[in-house]
């Protein structure tokens, strides 16, 4: 039986200035791969301490080598090509909630081709986490670390698009069966490394709450009840096989979290939550829950007994600071459906899924982590 890690945290922690100087340095030709890795290792060993003087039950690298949380696949797959996606996501401010035009961020670590639609058959050139999964081993001393990568459904559904995927893929199904194919290796690399916790990342199950993204979907010609049903078997595929006692695999379901915290779904997890939750089988979701865009807490009666429920209850969005006692109420709330020892508390995402990062201090996400230990060791200790 996996551990189960009380204190968690999606993963993606703030870039000091001097990564980002480097990166923007590196696509300038003005720094060397080998001069960025070194200032990369540096923040990363600061983030290490950071992480082990709050006591977060478990460690991560921040991301802080990636332009963006997913960048991994795009810089170790080829296939790739420019254009604008066939889903369109609209972003909202995460102060106003008013509709807002996101930019992509620059990418010092993308594929030449640059873009994320398949435009040709996937190829993986090399290893989607050879630079963070050794460094984190290495230098983790001990504690337990995690290594993110890309949900199949989200590479597959950003990057299908009629007209430019069926030069290479006669469907998205064949599209998809070739990225899953893609991260299920990387999952068994991972655990045959004795990586103690792979996290799959923002797979697009939050779409389907959307009914405007849902009309996109059936205008490109897909059937909403066999692409979901497509998706689920995709994920639980990318997972299968790893032996569990020695690596816990867990889910992020993400609800936007792009540069200065913009977010793109709101509605409750209702119209997912049968299919989705008794169906994947993974042994943790990470689930958001920062503010009412998510809805209640009722879709959790379908997570099966056993698999943890990761409440995200503090925001990474804004510095406000939440109150310990309010967030123990709404783990107690959350407890009406969910038993007690399978729930656990992180921050409901990352603190900086682009580089850009969100509208938070250093100090203040320093403060949301040692709260989210605060009340993990309140509530289960």
């Amino acid at each position: 039986m996996p551990r189960k890690y009380r204190a968690d945290q999606v993963g993606s922690l703030l870039r000091p200035q001097a990564v980002l100087d480097a990166h923007a340095a590196q696509r300038e030709g003005k720094l060397s791969d080998a001069q960025v890795k070194e200032i990369e290792d540096k923040a990363i060993l600061d983030a290490i301490a950071m992480q082990k003087a709050v006591g977060i039950d478990v460690i991560s690298d921040g991301e802080i080598r990636r332009s963006g949380w997913s960048g991994d696949f795009q810089y170790a797959v080829s296939g790739f090509v420019a254009g604008a996606p066939a889903l369109r996501l609209q972003w909202h401010d995460a102060a106003t909630g008013e509709p807002v035009q996101m930019t992509p961020p620059a990418a010092p670590n993308t594929n030449p081709a640059g873009g994320q639609l398949i435009g040709n058959k996937l190829k993986q050139e090399r290893p989607l986490t050879e630079h963070e999964a050794p460094f984190l081993k290495a230098n983790a001393g001990g504690a337990p670390y995690k290594v993110t990568i890309p949900a199949a459904s989200y590479i597959t559904t950003r990057g299908f698009k009629p007209g430019v995927t069926d030069a290479a893929y006669p469907n998205r199904k064949a599209a998809l069966d070739d990225v899953t194919a893609i991260i299920a290796a990387e999952v068994k690399r991972l655990a045959a490394e004795g990586v103690p916790y792979i996290q799959v990342d923002n797979p697009h199950y939050p779409d389907y709450i959307d009914a405007g993204r849902v009309e996109q979907m059936k205008a490109m010609g897909l059937d909403i009840a066999q692409t979901i049903q497509d998706d689920i078997d995709a994920d639980n595929a990318s997972i299968a096989g790893i032996d569990r006692n020695g690596s816990l695999v867990a889910m992020h379901f993400c609800r936007g979290n792009g540069g200065r915290g913009g977010w793109h779904t709101a509605g409750g997890y209702d119209a997912i939550a049968e299919q989705v939750f008794t169906q994947l089988k993974y042994d943790a979701l990470l689930l958001e829950y920062d503010s009412d865009r998510a809805g209640g807490f009722e879709p959790l009666r379908f997570v099966p007994k056993g698999v943890v429920v990761v409440l995200g209850l503090i925001t990474t969005k804004s510095g406000e600071m939440e109150k310990a006692d309010d967030i123990v109420r709404r783990i107690e709330e959350a407890s009406k459906f969910v038993d007690i020892d399978d729930l656990a508390l992180s921050p409901q995402c990352g603190f900086a899924s682009v580089a850009m990062g969100n509208p938070v201090t250093p100090e203040e996400q320093r403060k949301k982590l040692e709260l989210v230990v605060e009340v993990a060791r309140k509530v289960w200790e």
